[in-house]
């Protein structure tokens, strides 16, 4: 019930779709209503407009990504390796028959590149299907037809495969990797998404280190660099909207350790 809700809730509330639905709903009032019809469509076009150009989706983006520094090779054994979905395209590879990934690929790329490094450790990528209709085939099938091409044994790779959001990425990895006391487990997921993925993991007593990938900005202040398009923008802010709404409603409903996860 709190996936679907949660879903739904997104889908108007996304800052870009919000913005054009007031436009949208300002040009179908203002002939019968013209003060509100020209408020809500100026509203909505400025908002789009400094949404989209302003700096508000790096400010919002940076202090995410600098939550949890860079993963740094202390010398100390890892026990296994945890993968998060959610740069995978299913649909687009049901469709043409290979893997499809969109920004967040890294995450498979820091999955072969600890594969390699410590081949001792457990590998366990997690990721059913975020989509609310459901899909024809899931992100952990996607994974499976592009571990062979980054030079990963299949058969090495634990998949769980019925988790639709972080906080049954997090839970339902726990029940599959079943952690002993002292081991050390690498989360690996988008930098601007690990504090609400460990605050997930902590709430599920699954302690793990963050293995941040995936960043968008330089985690320096530079809120001012202009965007290449309006477009580029809006989904920054939307993305970093995300995950500050993401980060208040798991604590509010018990699906984060804190409200804002630190190292």
């Amino acid at each position: 019930m709190f996936f679907g809700a949660s879903k739904l809730i997104w889908m108007v509330m996304v800052p870009s779709t919000f913005l054009v639905l007031l436009a949208v709903v300002g040009l179908l009032v203002l002939r019968r209503w013209r003060r509100l019809g020209t408020s809500l469509l100026v509203l909505g076009v400025v908002g789009l407009l400094a949404v989209g150009l302003g700096p508000f989706g790096r400010m919002l983006t940076v202090p995410l990504e600098n939550r949890f520094p860079i993963f740094v090779d202390d010398g100390r054994p890892v026990d296994g390796v945890v993968v998060l979905g959610g740069a995978e395209l299913p649909e687009i590879t049901a469709a043409w028959g290979q893997p499809a990934f969109q920004e967040s690929a890294e995450r498979m790329f820091a999955l072969a590149d600890l594969a390699r490094r410590y081949p001792q450790a457990r590998l366990i990528f997690s990721g059913g299907s975020g989509s609310l209709l459901g899909s024809s085939m899931q992100e952990a099938d996607v994974i499976r037809m592009a571990l062979p091409q980054l030079g990963v044994d299949p058969a090495r790779v634990a998949f769980e495969t019925q988790s639709r959001n972080t906080e049954e990425n997090a839970r339902l990895s726990r029940e599959l990797a079943e952690p002993k006391a002292g081991e050390r487990w690498l989360l690996v997921t988008s930098a601007m998404h690990m504090p609400r993925a460990i605050g997930s993991f902590r709430a599920a007593g699954f302690p793990v280190t963050a293995y941040p990938v995936d960043f968008r900005t330089s985690g320096r202040g530079d809120p001012w660099r202009p965007f290449g398009s309006v477009a580029e923008g809006l989904e920054f802010f939307d993305g970093a909207v995300r995950q500050w709404t993401g980060l208040v409603a798991y604590y509010w409903s018990g699906r984060s350790s804190a409200l804002f996860p630190a190292p």
